[in-house]
Formats: structure tokens, sequence, C-alpha cells
């Protein structure tokens, strides 16, 4: 049974999820060519700290990973798809940047997800981030009192079966609140049993996409966090924090 978040509960989650937009924001007018992957992270820093809440990712360490995470964003170039890591890494013209960030105010997270094209980019890279942030959309959509799991995949599936792409297999979006990962698992195309998982008012979720211009399969790299795409073809990630609501779903992590 998913949780019922009161009122003002789900307004503390939307403070936190405010702070997680206004850092995508910076972020995203700063990802230019030439620019430091751990220079992005820094900004984000100062700016969830500047904005009085914490990082939910800065030390976040899951029982499957191999060391604490070392920044407050992931940052994935091309062919990472997500959990990739800051590093010294320079941005380069045309290059495809997904940006996963969290935020915690008075105990409640945000999360939320962007992918932006580095200078110009190509028109592939433009269809791959539409599908993406569509299919997201459509996942929207579909979180209504009375919905299903079932029915958020399958409408995050259908736009991604529309545009020819392939999902990150065994990876999606999660249930949030006092915790940045809460159940359900939250996945991207549809499951047996996902019919079961009722929403309600006051549900909340991280619905996530992660969409692949190529084929499903991917390996990590040797840091144990960053996935990337077996066959270096490119991918897209987005995602926000989403309020089921008897008036509609309601985006957290929008400005």
């Amino acid at each position: 049974m998913l949780p019922r978040r009161t009122a003002d509960e789900l307004d503390a989650m939307r403070d936190a999820g405010r702070v997680v937009a206004q850092t995508l924001q910076v972020v995203r007018a700063a990802a230019v060519p030439g620019v430091k992957l751990r220079e992005l992270d820094d900004l984000a820093q100062t700016a969830i700290r500047e904005a009085g809440a914490t990082s939910s990712f800065l030390g976040y360490k899951p029982a499957w990973a191999p060391t604490a995470y070392n920044g407050a964003l992931c940052l994935s170039p091309n062919e990472v798809v997500v959990h990739g890591r800051p590093s010294g890494q320079r941005l380069k013209e045309g290059d495809l940047l997904s940006v996963d960030c969290g935020a915690i105010v008075d105990g409640w997270h945000g999360d939320a997800a962007i992918t932006v094209r580095v200078g110009a980019g190509s028109e592939d890279d433009a269809r791959l981030v539409t599908a993406t942030e569509e299919a997201l959309a459509a996942g929207i959509a579909a979180a209504v009192p009375g919905a299903t799991l079932q029915d958020v995949a399958q409408a995050v599936d259908a736009v991604a079966r529309r545009y020819g792409y392939a999902h990150l297999p065994d990876h999606g979006g999660h249930g949030i609140g006092r915790s940045m990962h809460e159940p359900p698992f939250v996945p991207n195309r549809p499951q047996t049993g996902l019919d079961r998982v009722r929403l309600h008012a006051g549900s909340t979720l991280a619905i996530e996409p992660m969409l692949l211009a190529g084929g499903e399969r991917y390996r990590h790299k040797k840091d144990g966090w960053a996935v990337v795409t077996a066959d270096g073809r490119r991918a897209a990630h987005v995602e926000h924090t989403v309020a089921v609501t008897d008036e509609g779903p309601v985006v957290l992590t929008a400005l």
C-alpha cells in the first residue's frame, strides 16, 4: 500500500522539489563546451546549500554500491545512461548530458533529471530527448487516483515504442518521501503484478524514463556506479517527482 501524504507533507516535498528545479536550471545554463563535470557539481552543491537544503546524493551508499557517492549530481554524458559521477571530464560541442539531482528540505526529498544537448547537438539527439520527455509526460498523465503502476508503465512504454527506442532494462522510477528511494519500483514498461499496485490521492512517485538509441544491453564502469550502453549508442534520462491528487497529477519538481 502506497503511503498517503498529507497536504502539509506534499507542501514540504514541493519545497524540496523547488530546490531541485532551481539547481537543474543553474546547471543547464552552465553545461557548455569546455566546462568540467566537477565544476557543474560544485555549482549544484552551492545552489542546494544556499537554498537551505541538503543533497540527497552526496554521501549516499546503497547496498549495491562499492563506495559512497561523491557528488550532488549524477552527470551522465553520451553513452552513460545514469549514475555517472562528477569528474574532470570536460564537455564538448555536441555532447548529450543527463543531469540527475536530489535535495532534502525538512527531511523530505525531491528528485528530478534533465537531458541537455551541449551546444548545437544533432537532430538524432534532439529526437531522443524529445521522445524521453514525451514518455515522462505520458507517465505523469497516467498517475491519477485509481490507476495502477501498470497504467504508468504502459504509458511510458507506448511512447518509447512509437519512436523505436529501447528502455534501460531493470531500471526505473521509485516511491519517494522521507527517503529518496522508497517502494514501489516504478518500471518503464509493463510487468506482471504492476496492476496490483493502485495509486490514490497522496501517492508520491519519481517517474523516470531512460531511453536508448541502440540496444538495451548495458554494463557498469569500473567505479561500480555509471551505467553505460553496451553498444556505445547514446541515451537520455528525464525524471520528475509527482504527487497523485484528486485534481490530477502535480509535478513537485517544477519551478
